[in-house]
């Protein structure tokens, strides 16, 4: 599947988009976005802030589609909280049935594991859910900066740069860019922190025992 990929980002949104923006009622879905405040971070926060953070990267990246937004409001909903009732996003509005979809394009089904789940965006995700994909990522790469498990964030960046990249570079050249910097600084982060000579020195170790 190919997608027309998004060379440019906005340096600020103009009059059209912000009349664009004015007409989507984006307040029953953030409500619903509201159950996951108890849903704590690993990096501190929850998962409310979170889908906030997800739409405003969006809207940072110039994307001002109805269907879009109302699913990053709502993105972990199904995920995350238990027996969630899907005619909950379905029924708030004339979007509801395509927000749903799309969410359901971004969540993990309970038979896949995270990299089946991650390939299938790859493999068969709209442009839509891909795009979504790379902010949820870009919001949660930027949360990787407080977190100071080093085994948590080398699986996370090692996962971001074999999944995610892919997905970014056929969609938003400008996401790739910033996805691609993330993975930097954090894989610098363990680099200054000791974390990679010291797994050198484990790998070496491990190499010199004897086989039994």
């Amino acid at each position: 599947m190919k997608y027309e990929m998004q060379v440019e980002k906005p340096l600020k949104m103009d009059n059209q988009h912000m009349l664009q923006l004015k007409n989507i009622y984006l307040a029953p879905y953030m409500q619903i976005a509201t159950d996951l405040i108890g849903k704590a971070r690993h990096a501190g926060g929850n998962m409310f802030r979170h889908q906030i953070d997800t739409m405003a990267i969006l809207m940072d990246y110039g994307y001002i589609d109805s269907v879009l937004l109302k699913a990053s409001c709502v993105h972990d909903c199904v995920e995350d909280i238990p027996d969630f009732d899907h005619n909950r996003i379905i029924n708030v509005d004339e979007d509801g049935p395509d927000v749903y979809k799309l969410v359901l394009e971004v969540t993990r089904k309970h038979e896949e594991s995270k990299p089946q789940f991650l390939q299938r965006i790859i493999n068969t995700g709209s442009q839509k859910a891909k795009v979504l994909k790379c902010a949820d990522r870009i919001s949660n790469m930027i949360s990787l900066g407080f977190v100071t498990d080093p085994r948590f964030i080398e699986r996370y960046c090692d996962e971001t740069e074999f999944y995610i990249l892919p997905i970014a570079i056929e969609v938003d050249y400008n996401m790739y860019q910033e996805l691609i910097n993330l993975i930097i600084t954090r894989r610098k982060y363990l680099e200054d922190s000791g974390y990679i000579e010291e797994q050198k020195h484990l790998q070496k170790v491990e190499q010199l025992k004897p086989i039994q």
